[in-house]
Parts: C-alpha cells; structure tokens; sequence
C-alpha cells in the first residue's frame, strides 16, 4: 500500500497553517485599513473645514479661495460638501441644507458624528469658532461632510491590495516550499538510487552520507543487513555440517545394502540386516534432528500449555528404558514428590530430554554403568537432572557442548542433541546447567514455574560439584 510523498505531506502540513494565518491576517489588515481610512478621511475633513474658515474669515464671508475650492472639490479621494453659518446662524456659503444628524450637536469646538444626507450615510463634522464678520461677532460653524461610501471604498481598496500582496507571498511561499522539499530530499533520492542498483548478492554497510534525519534509518538498515549477513552466513554453516554429517550415515547406508544382496548365510544376512536398521535408524534420527534445530530457529514462538514435568520425564524414561536397559545399563528415574507445573509444550520437552539421555548414553564411554534422571525444584525453577557415571567432559568445555555440531570427541554423536536442548530451552524462558563430577556428569535443565519468558540466550553454567 503506498501513501503520499514525502514532499506532498509535507507540502500539506506547512501551507494549511500558514493559509489560515494568511486569512487571519487579511481580515486584520481589513480593520487596519478601516481605521485608516476613517483617520485619513477625519484629518481631510477637519482640514478643509480649516480652509474653509480661513476664506470666510478672510474674505468677510463673501467667497472661498481657488485653492479651497479645489481641495474642496476632491479631497481625500472623494467629493466633500460643506455648509457655513456666521453669528446667529445666518447663512454664508456652501450647500444650502446640510445634514441633520440624530444627536445634538453639543458645544464642542469639533465635533464628527454620522448622518444621512440625501438618503446616503455620510461622515459629518462640525466646526465651531468665534468671528467677526462686518459688525458682527460671534459662533461660525462650519459643516463639512462626505460620503461614507467614499471612505468605504478606499479602504477596500487598501484591503484589495493588501491581500494581492499576501496572495503573492503565498503564492511564491508554496512554490519555495514544493521545490525547496524536492531539492532537500535529493540525497534521499541518490540513496534510495544507489540501494536500487545495488545486487541481491551485496549486503554492505551504506557509507553514502546522509542528513542527520536520515541517518537513523541508514543505521537501522545497516543493522539489518549485519544481521541478514549473519542469518546467510549461519545459514550456510548449517548446511556445510549438515551435509557433512549426513555423508557418513549415507554412505554407510548405501554399503550395507550394497553388501546384503551378496550375503547367503542366514545368520550373516540377519546381522547385516540389523546393521542396516541401525544405520537406518541413526540417519533417520539425525534427520530429525536437524528439522528440529531448523524448526526451533526459524519457527514463530509456540502457544504453551500448563503442564505436568514428572509426568513428560516419566514418559520420555519409559520409552527410552528399553535402550539403556539392553545395554546392560543401569537406569532409574526419581521424580519430585511434589507437581511440577510448567508453562511449556510436551513435544519440545520431551525432545529435549531424549537428547539428553541420548548424549549420556553416547558419550558416557566404556566406563559408563548408570544412567538416572530426577526431578525437583530449586526456588521459582522447575529442574530436571540427567546424572552419568561415564567419563563426563573436560572442565571449561560446557560453552562447546552447547554449539551446534560442538562434539568434543571425534567419531561420537552428531553434536546436535545439546544445541536442540538449548534452543528448547530458550523457547521456554529456561536454563542449562552442566555439573562435571569426578565421575560423570550431570547435565540439569531449569524451566520456571511461572509463565515461561523468552529469554535473549540461553545461560550455560559449567561448575563443580560436591
């Protein structure tokens, strides 16, 4: 499933924001302008009722100057009226019937209200100053107003071109923002380049340099390739030995059926026969062992069921008595008095513990004379001993016992039974423990009682014992 690029992400996390800052911005300049305008507008009308004023002070009423006239006739962008009245309200110049707002006029020298004037809101202001014209002193008001529209309009004007400007920047922001993340993530693109033509077979680390963003990313495939190398590499061993260890039994398999066909005496062809069941038998369990390693590596984490130790032990002793028994071996099986309950699977314990009787029986030597297996418990641990009276194994040696292949004498065994045991045992939050004696060995596997925690790796004890 594939989503949005980078860039398009991105582009949509930085230019929403800043388009509703824009907006916001675009109503406050609105408001600005509004005041702006209103100010300009006030100064035009106070100024003009200035002028105006002056020329009728001047001119003892009769006119108003070219000058006034013409700042009159356009100021601020809009027509502008006006109306001039000496002492005692006697008209002097100016439209003849000014506007009469709602509220009273009041004694302010100035004074800007609204009002309606010829069905049109205007914006009025009235002046008031103490003349003298001819004989007469007193009160001339001046009126000066204009059309709200007008003022309306400039503003919007302002507004208009406030808002070409921050469609620009905005504009000229989303191209920056599209072309500036494209060039930003060309070293994500030279990277994503080289590992494309990089062979399957090529699993180096990646050396390009990258930005720091990126560099988490790049460690966590190079720590990925480290561990495919490593899987391939142990992948690889596996198989080497593997096949190596099934050249023998094969080749032994295919010499005495070879040889059986040739042999006529009964008694000679039944012990042929024997040897290849044997043979047969090996090569079938090593078989076996080897899916079982394959299984316990790659397979996911199994669902465990509570179960019953004693009881796994005493079936797996049961079924391999007649072994050790028809080798003139003495074997006995001690369980716990007490239930042993296990968070685990049956199959998997019980291999493990046929692996360890197996690896008694093999390695036990010429010397070996008893075989025991017990069960007990030591604090939060469920615990399984397999006890030998053989020749055991060199001190320090516990770690190789436990590899894969790791046989320490030539000729015996496949070197696989521990390394199974090991695995079972990771798979079950458990431990193994190899106790060397004077004579002998004791091998123990700890499971806990509780539920069982995927442990990292399997810690192997090598310690002497009493």
């Amino acid at each position: 499933m594939t989503s949005r690029s980078l860039r398009s992400r991105l582009f949509m996390l930085i230019l929403p924001p800043l388009l509703l800052l824009s907006i916001f911005l675009g109503f406050w300049r609105f408001e600005v302008a509004q005041r702006t305008s209103e100010t300009l507008f006030d100064r035009s009308l106070l100024a003009a009722a200035l002028a105006i004023s002056r020329d009728v002070a001047i001119s003892g009423g009769d006119a108003l100057s070219p000058s006034t006239r013409d700042f009159v006739s356009d100021a601020g962008g809009g027509e502008l009226f006006y109306h001039v009245t000496g002492p005692g309200g006697i008209y002097i110049t100016g439209y003849a019937y000014p506007p009469v707002s709602g509220g009273r006029a009041g004694e302010d020298r100035l004074n800007y209200t609204m009002a309606e004037y010829r069905g049109e809101p205007v914006r009025v202001l009235r002046m008031r100053e103490s003349t003298t014209i001819g004989n007469l002193t007193g009160d001339t008001i001046v009126t000066v107003w204009q059309r709200d529209s007008d003022r309306n309009a400039f503003a919007a004007a302002l507004a208009r071109r406030a808002a070409a400007l921050i469609a620009s920047l905005m504009a000229a922001l989303a191209l920056v923002v599209w072309f500036g993340v494209k060039i930003g993530l060309r070293p994500l693109n030279d990277l994503q380049d080289a590992i494309q033509h990089r062979s399957p077979d090529d699993l180096r680390d990646i050396r390009r340099p990258v930005p720091a963003e990126a560099f988490g990313i790049v460690a966590t495939l190079n720590r990925l390739f480290g561990q495919v190398r490593q899987s391939i590499e142990d992948h690889q061993v596996f198989i080497s030995n593997a096949a190596h260890q099934l050249r023998n039994p094969a080749s032994a398999l295919l010499s005495l059926a070879e040889v059986l066909p040739d042999v006529s005496d009964p008694q000679e062809r039944r012990l042929r026969e024997r040897e290849l069941i044997a043979a047969a038998r090996k090569s079938a369990r090593l078989a076996n062992q080897l899916l079982s390693l394959e299984r316990l590596r790659y397979d996911e984490v199994p669902a465990f069921d509570t179960l019953e130790l004693n009881a796994v032990a005493a079936e797996v002793c049961s079924d391999f008595a007649p072994t050790v028994l028809s080798r003139d071996i003495g074997f006995g099986f001690e369980p716990c008095t007490t239930p042993l309950h296990v968070a685990g699977d049956t199959v998997l314990l019980a291999e493990a513990i046929t692996n360890l009787l197996e690896n008694a029986l093999t390695h036990g030597g010429g010397g070996l004379t008893a075989i025991g297996v017990s069960t007990m418990v030591e604090g939060q641990f469920a615990v399984l001993a397999v006890e030998d009276d053989g020749t055991g194994i060199p001190e320090g040696s516990a770690e190789a016992a436990f590899e894969r292949f790791g046989q320490l004498s030539e000729g015996q065994g496949s070197g696989l039974g521990l390394a199974i045991v090991k695995d079972v045992l990771r798979r079950h939050g458990g431990q193994a423990e190899l106790v060397p004696q004077d004579k002998g060995l004791i091998v123990k596997i700890k499971i806990p009682l509780s539920a069982p925690t995927v442990w990292p790796a399997v810690p192997i004890k090598g310690s002497r014992g009493p």
